[in-house]
């Protein structure tokens, strides 16, 4: 008997996040569309550092070898507790400017520096270590990103739909109280913070031993 209401459930969900999908999705592909474009510019950006920018760069990444060689990089407690402060800082950054009016713009522009800082970061690593660059890259960008990047794009779009529907309810028809959709948007994304929970213990926790794994010689 209690796995009837159990799988109604399931299903009601099911459908809520498929008409969402329908709804959303030429705003998830935009959105999408941005953050690769910045994945490329970012990867662009690599070839117009001067000489001395890539050398400079390239000092500090070997001393960040030799430290995960020498397994001095920071505790994996103190990693876990930045890497999860910056995740929620940034998906409270785009909460808070999804529930203003002139949010939108600047929820863009988060995608597209998200997207540029892991494009470059991949393209500095391929372009002066080449494949074994790649291979690092690999292991130390893209396993958590899995996780974090299509939770920063749900928030995104979620957010820029409530603030189109904010600008749509404060500024040219009003249709009553839309707390329902602030409930839910908010619900949202504090149920996608837990996601970022585990992708902040695997960066912590786990990366580094894949990175150690993959060090280039």
């Amino acid at each position: 008997m209690k796995a009837i209401p159990m799988k109604a459930k399931r299903n009601r969900w099911s459908q809520t996040v498929h008409l969402h999908m329908q709804n959303q999705m030429s705003l998830y592909l935009f959105v999408t569309v941005l953050f690769m474009m910045g994945v490329i510019f970012g990867a662009v950006i690599v070839n117009t550092l001067s000489p001395i920018q890539k050398e400079n760069l390239l000092d500090y990444l070997g001393h960040f070898f030799q430290g995960m060689e020498g397994k001095s990089v920071a505790d994996p407690r103190v990693a876990f507790q930045h890497s999860l402060g910056d995740h929620f800082k940034t998906i409270g950054l785009m909460w808070l400017l999804g529930v203003s009016v002139v949010g939108m713009p600047f929820i863009l522009l988060l995608m597209f520096l998200k997207g540029m800082v892991i494009g470059f970061t991949v393209g500095f690593l391929v372009s002066q270590l080449s494949w074994e660059g790649l291979s690092f890259a690999f292991v130390s960008v893209v396993p958590h990103n899995l996780l974090v990047v299509p939770v920063l794009i749900i928030v995104a779009v979620s957010g820029i739909g409530f603030s189109i529907l904010l600008t749509k309810n404060r500024l040219i028809q009003r249709r009553g109280s839309i707390y329902p959709q602030f409930l839910s948007y908010s619900v949202l994304v504090t149920s996608l913070a837990c996601v970022l929970v585990l992708a902040s213990m695997f960066e912590a926790y786990v990366s580094p031993v894949l990175m150690r794994m993959a060090l280039p010689n």
